[in-house]
């Protein structure tokens, strides 16, 4: 939203999750307020998943500015050129709305019940301030000088039934403590905290006896959080009320579709702070940032919103591409997985598993609703609670199961890091990353691929324990683009079409990233087991994989390419987790 004065062109809110601030600013927003009828005509208390970084907070703040009764004066300001100002529901400013972010509790063990009940009360306290003329003084004393969190929310949504009150909670982040306690320390700790007499168990125990009875003053809630796992544990199957992640009218809720991002950066160009033609940055976001379905009866894709204005603030009044395309911000990070494929620092199923999808690029599988920690070890649960955080999208089906794919690069190269890292904590592989990264560059400016293949097939030859995980094309062609994709100088492809087949590995140099890059590769790996080991087998695989590199360098598509850069052939034959032979095709033969 937004008019095309070059005077004053809107500022991009990246990083910025308060509604106010973003109106107020005259900053950039898509929006979203069109799904606000669809969640009246919604059960009345909801529970929403999503990824990190793809808009929650900012969602809830859009909420509490619509339905809070003390900004009705502001409507027109707020929401006034938005779906919802043009078409506003009866609800709007009608409730006292009491909004919780559980990111600011301190996770330490020794810390969170404090932290936790210090960050409550300094919520209701700010409540009671904020709807003071809603109470009786006496109410407000009573509440106030409530023991606990527990019993402070108890009078204060007694005394809103009794006077007829509506509140609506917000809750964003509501696993984010609770996660970080379990990675941490340990599945004792998050017990204690989300079973039997855990104090955050009896958080929404109260919620739900905020809903009827004498003490029904709770009207709506709405909660956000990265997966159903706490709130399963914490509610016994989340009967408190209804989970909306997976329905089909909810997908683009957050995110952004492609039509937004291509307004968002038409109106940068208009503006002429973005330099950059408008479908070049289209095609590379949709690369890296695109590939989001929610539901499976979804028909379009959404993208990471935080990533598209990452890319936007550092690509206005550039010539090329922004330096990284990559928030860090928008990681998952590893620890909350490691404690699901290593059990005493062994690598589990979860990892085989982990591994499969990185080197399918999908899975398939129904993506269960909820699903208690400690069934997290149970296959299907392992791939939802990837599809929970992002890693997997929905992409049609296969014989009536929803078929799970890795969205985009972005998220590809995250798994392939988990790979690694997975390696290394298992004691299976532990290279000297930086050292092999440079060989990686020197493999793509200067044609030196040799030292790349030699140097791993070295340290596989040195670090016995990896071999049991080195048994097929398949599993081999995965560990490779695991790690030569330590560095970005290329964009790393398994089965790529190319000339009637499908190359095993192509290596197309990120010129949009790295104009001078000089050198890109296709790979044709053969694998032969090592009790079937001959020369003349070895001989044989060899030819057919010069035949068949030359079918894909002879591809048009690859015609653009050679006029900028070398591109090289590489056969690659494997006797089991063994390098038997390296060669490079000529161009001339």
């Amino acid at each position: 939203m937004g008019d095309k004065s070059t005077l004053n062109p809107k500022r991009i809110p990246y990083g910025v999750a308060d509604y106010r601030r973003i109106r107020r600013g005259d900053m950039y927003y898509v929006d979203k307020t069109a799904y606000i009828p669809l969640i009246e005509a919604a059960p009345f208390y909801l529970f929403f998943i999503r990824p990190r970084r793809f808009g929650k907070t900012l969602w809830l703040s859009v909420l509490e500015c619509y339905y809070d009764v003390n900004q009705a004066d502001d409507f027109a300001f707020l929401f006034g050129d938005t779906y919802i100002g043009r078409h506003p529901t009866a609800e709007h400013n009608s409730y006292l709305v009491l909004s919780f972010n559980f990111s600011l509790v301190n996770p330490d063990a020794a810390e969170v019940r404090q932290s936790f009940e210090g960050y409550t009360r300094a919520v209701l306290d700010n409540f009671l301030r904020r709807y003071e003329r809603f109470f009786t003084a006496e109410e407000r004393e009573r509440i106030g000088a409530a023991p606990n969190t527990e019993r402070c929310l108890q009078l204060l949504f007694e005394s809103a039934a009794a006077h007829d009150l509506k509140v609506y909670l917000l809750i964003d982040e509501y696993d984010n403590f609770a996660n970080t306690l379990l990675t941490a320390a340990g599945r004792e700790a998050y017990h204690d905290l989300t079973h039997g007499g855990g104090f955050f168990r009896f958080f929404f125990n109260i919620l739900k006896g905020a809903t009827t009875g004498i003490m029904g003053g709770l009207a709506r809630m709405f909660i956000t959080g990265v997966s159903p796992v706490t709130m399963d544990d914490v509610t016994s199957g989340f009967n408190i009320g209804t989970n909306i992640s997976l329905a089909g009218q909810f997908n683009g809720l957050l995110g952004f579709r492609e039509q937004e991002v291509a307004e968002i950066l038409a109106y940068y160009r208009a503006v002429g702070l973005l330099r950059l033609d408008v479908d070049y940055c289209l095609e590379t976001m949709r690369a890296w940032y695109d590939g989001y379905r929610f539901a499976d009866e979804a028909q379009e894709h959404v993208f990471n919103s935080d990533m598209v204005l990452h890319f936007l603030l550092n690509a206005l009044e550039r010539d090329s591409l922004p330096p990284r395309l990559v928030d860090e911000n928008v990681r998952i990070d590893y620890d909350k997985l490691r404690h699901l494929v290593l059990v005493d620092r062994q690598l589990n199923g979860n990892f085989s598993l982990l591994r499969q999808i990185v080197e399918d690029g999908e899975t398939v599988g129904e993506v269960r609703l909820t699903f208690p920690l400690g069934r997290l070890l149970d296959r299907q649960n392992f791939i939802s609670l990837l599809f929970y955080f992002g890693l997997l999208s929905f992409d049609g089906l296969r014989d009536g199961v929803p078929v799970l794919r890795v969205p985009n690069l972005t998220v590809r190269r995250l798994l392939y890091g988990y790979i690694r890292e997975g390696l290394y904590d298992g004691g299976v592989f532990r290279v000297d990353l930086f050292r092999f990264g440079g060989l990686v560059r020197e493999m793509a400016y200067h044609g030196a691929w040799e030292p790349v293949f030699d140097f791993l097939a070295a340290e596989v030859h040195r670090q016995t324990a990896v071999r049991d995980y080195l048994a097929g094309e398949k599993v081999i062609q995965g560990f490779l683009l695991a790690y030569l994709n330590i560095t970005d100088f290329f964009l790393t492809w398994s089965e790529r079409e190319l000339g009637g087949g499908f190359a095993d590995i192509y290596l197309e140099p990120f010129l949009a990233r790295y104009p001078d890059v000089g050198y890109g590769y296709l790979v044709e790996l053969k694998y032969i087991p090592r009790r079937k080991f001959t020369p003349e087998r070895l001989a044989r695989a060899v030819r057919e994989a010069e035949s068949q590199l030359r079918r894909y360098a002879d591809d048009g598509r690859l015609a653009a390419l050679r006029d900028r850069v070398t591109l090289k052939s590489i056969v690659l034959v494997y006797n089991g987790w063994e390098l038997a032979y390296r060669g490079e095709v000529s161009p001339d033969e």
